[in-house]
């Protein structure tokens, strides 16, 4: 199998004989010590403050997107949501569940934002502003430098789901002002689903601890205080947070942060120009390092998905709902390399020789 989704993605051998070893315990001094590097690595690379703190919760992307929201906002806030695809609607949706009052911003299909989208609401009292950096069902990057001004500009809480973008995209924590950053341990880490992490400034904890949360496994004061000390407060996933170790010390011999960046932007490009006159048309104009979304112009887009994985053995990424059968994903994270995008490439033209694109 050859894996060109956006998460999960290829990993490395080593990341996957972790996964093959038996499970430890992990209420122990060695453990601990592996998460407080953890910690200490995903802030250095997310380029966050010195004082800042990295959650760790066992759940999927959207657990964190969740609890973080319900963590640093309540009924009092006017939040801002950029709702430019299905996650932008999932931030949406969660504040609808968790009575948070907010209003939607929604650009057009494939497009970034505008400072026109921005100016009806400055200084018209809004308290945060919830954003996912790569809004991955469309394939759009949106300027995170122009949202920044906005939120400093306005003294905004800043919220940014960086789930598809950590360690694809520039990105500086604390130069943007971000207050809290979103990642999973599926996409650029590389590593098995499960584990989504949230980064949290100085002022995001003092939030979090003084907001009343109705949650037990979701209320992050546990988290923090337990954090401490290299814990998690419930049963963690274990083997994916030593996997997750691993790759944080992978990324940091081989440059850090920024060698990471420029690589996945080189596997980007490379994809890019190689598939230059087949029958595709790019959706966005505005594209992250992690995806490239395409839309065919001879076929439908689902057929092209299920024909790679039965008769070529890859996978790209489909799109669901009205995007099924005309919007497909190309991921460049995870373990794959040049070579391997001219391999989906080829497939690409081998199905136009047989007539199916």
């Amino acid at each position: 199998m050859l894996n060109f989704t956006v998460g999960p993605v290829m990993s490395s051998e080593a990341v996957r004989a972790i996964g093959a070893e038996q499970v430890p315990y992990f209420r122990t001094p060695e453990f601990s010590s592996i998460m407080k590097e953890n910690e200490q690595l995903v802030k250095e690379f997310a380029k966050a403050e010195d004082s800042a703190r990295v959650v760790f919760i066992t759940g999927s992307g959207t657990a964190s997107m969740e609890a973080a929201v319900m963590n640093v906002f309540d009924n009092k806030d006017r939040v801002l949501v950029i709702n430019g695809g299905g996650f932008g609607e999932r931030f949406a949706q969660i504040c609808q569940i968790h009575d948070i009052p907010h209003t939607e911003i929604h650009p057009a299909f494939g497009c970034d934002i505008t400072p026109e989208m921005l100016a009806p609401y400055d200084g018209q009292g809004y308290t945060g502003f919830l954003v996912n950096l790569d809004e991955t069902s469309t394939g759009v990057l949106y300027n995170i430098q122009l949202i920044s001004d906005f939120c400093l500009r306005n003294g905004i809480f800043l919220v940014v789901d960086s789930i598809s973008s950590f360690l694809c995209d520039e990105f500086d924590m604390k130069k943007l002002g971000v207050d809290v950053m979103i990642t999973g341990s599926q996409k650029a880490l590389a590593c098995p689903p499960g584990i989504s992490l949230i980064v949290l400034s100085k002022k995001a904890v003092d939030r979090v601890n003084d907001n009343h949360v109705k949650s037990m496994y979701f209320d992050l004061k546990d988290a923090l205080k337990n954090g401490e000390r290299g814990q998690t407060p419930f049963t963690c996933a274990v083997s994916i947070l030593l996997q997750i170790h691993l790759r944080l010390l992978e990324i940091k011999d081989a440059g850090g942060v920024d060698s990471e960046i420029q690589r996945i932007g080189g596997l980007a490009r490379d994809f890019r120009e190689k598939i230059k006159g087949l029958p595709f048309e790019l959706v966005s104009q505005s594209m992250p390092n992690a995806v490239t979304s395409l839309r065919p112009t001879t076929a439908k887009a689902f057929d092209i998905f299920t024909i790679l994985k039965d008769e070529y053995g890859i996978w790209i990424c489909p799109n669901g709902g009205e995007l099924r059968d005309t919007v497909f994903r190309v991921g460049h994270i995870g373990a794959l390399t040049e070579a391997d995008n001219t391999t989906l490439v080829d497939a690409f033209k081998d199905l136009q020789k047989r007539n199916i694109i």
